[in-house]
């Protein structure tokens, strides 16, 4: 009876879930809403439970650690970075929880991205800029050091060890020492369906030949090989030309969620639409996360989570426990946990269930 009220809670607010992830998250959160009640231990903050004095009316789930979880990333330490969309950043270390905010050096905002660089250097893409952890503090780029736009959506390290930063306002990359804008040309599309900005780059890719690849929000996606730049939309096959996320899995594919067209695989040839040809179901879609076997997995939203084999699609939703439907983010580690993030928090899945992770976890296996 619990779990049927919570769905019948998710039926009864799609339209505001829409409204908040593409509005009110796109532009953070004022500083204001993210004031935490904790304790210092070392240099991170640890807080007994989520943070108390602000709550978003979508939050609905008892003891769940935030309310929207937009990305997982586990650093070679073995530490889980949990990045939110009100709660700033979450480290579980293996040991503690902890929440970093501005008074740790973090800059604040929706995290939008995380990556490790070759040093162990760790980036965080945010709303309010680009952030560096050294192990020690944070250092913060905004628009005075030279970023192209503080409202980040994507990030990428190349394996050059170039950072490429995804903005609303365009694309741009840092060396190390300075920020270079790259102009992308737009194609040549009839009816601009953006969701935020036509500027904003809202994916970024790199396939196993070294090109380039970026989602935009309304023209398509875009191939850089290093000198030229080729433009693909609905013209040449794609499914849809308003890009939610991209992904290059193991095997040379192209993966495309779109917001408004579901997905797309591009095999270097041509563009196989599996939401078109009614293989899944669901039109926006993100979270790509190909695991150790190669089999891509994906959330499509109000329609649960998929995976992919290379053959066939098999489907976990609410006959599975999930009582989101709203997966942002997928990430299996390598203690083969499996973790899901999205609207309502942090899940597990332990390949048949999944469970709602609280502070007290579960964390290990």
């Amino acid at each position: 009876m619990k779990q049927q009220r919570l769905l019948s809670m998710l039926e009864s607010v799609q339209i505001v879930l829409l409204l908040i992830f593409i509005f009110s998250s796109c532009n953070g959160q004022t500083k204001d809403e993210k004031q935490l009640t904790e304790t210092e231990t070392g240099r991170h903050a640890v807080v007994s439970d989520a943070p108390s004095d602000y709550r978003d009316p979508l939050f609905f789930i008892e003891g769940q650690l935030c309310q929207h979880l937009r990305k997982i990333f586990q650093d070679r330490k073995g530490n889980l970075w949990l990045g939110t969309n009100v709660y700033d950043l979450m480290l579980y270390n293996q040991d503690t929880l902890a929440y970093i905010t501005e008074k740790e050096g973090f800059s604040g905002g929706r995290v939008t991205g995380i990556a490790e660089d070759t040093m162990g250097n760790l980036w965080f893409a945010t709303g309010f800029g680009l952030n560096k952890y050294d192990g020690e503090s944070f250092t913060v780029f905004t628009e005075k050091e030279g970023l192209l736009n503080s409202e980040i959506w994507s990030l990428l390290i190349d394996r050059k060890g170039l950072i490429w930063i995804g903005t609303n306002e365009g694309l741009c990359y840092y060396d190390g020492h300075h920020f270079t804008t790259v102009e992308i040309p737009k194609a040549p599309v009839k009816e601009v369906d953006a969701v935020y900005s036509p500027d904003r780059i809202t994916g970024i890719a790199e396939d196993q030949e070294g090109n380039l690849w970026f989602g935009t929000d309304g023209y398509g996606i875009c191939k850089y090989d290093g000198e030229n730049f080729t433009n693909f939309t609905e013209e040449n096959g794609l499914c849809n030309n308003t890009i939610y996320e991209i992904m290059a899995d193991s095997r040379g594919n192209l993966w495309i969620g779109t917001f408004w067209g579901g997905v797309s695989k591009y095999d270097g040839e041509k563009f196989i639409n599996f939401t078109k040809d009614g293989e899944i179901s669901g039109e926006e879609v993100s979270g790509f996360f190909e695991d150790k076997n190669g089999d891509i997995w994906f959330a499509a939203e109000n329609n649960g989570v998929y995976r992919y084999n290379g053959k066939s699609f098999t489907n976990f939703y609410q006959e599975a426990g999930l009582v989101t439907n709203g997966i942002l983010s997928i990430y299996r580690d390598r203690e083969n946990r499996f973790w899901f993030g999205g609207w309502g928090g942090l899940f597990r899945f332990d390949g048949q269930t999944f469970l709602s992770v609280s502070k007290n976890g579960p964390w290990e296996k």
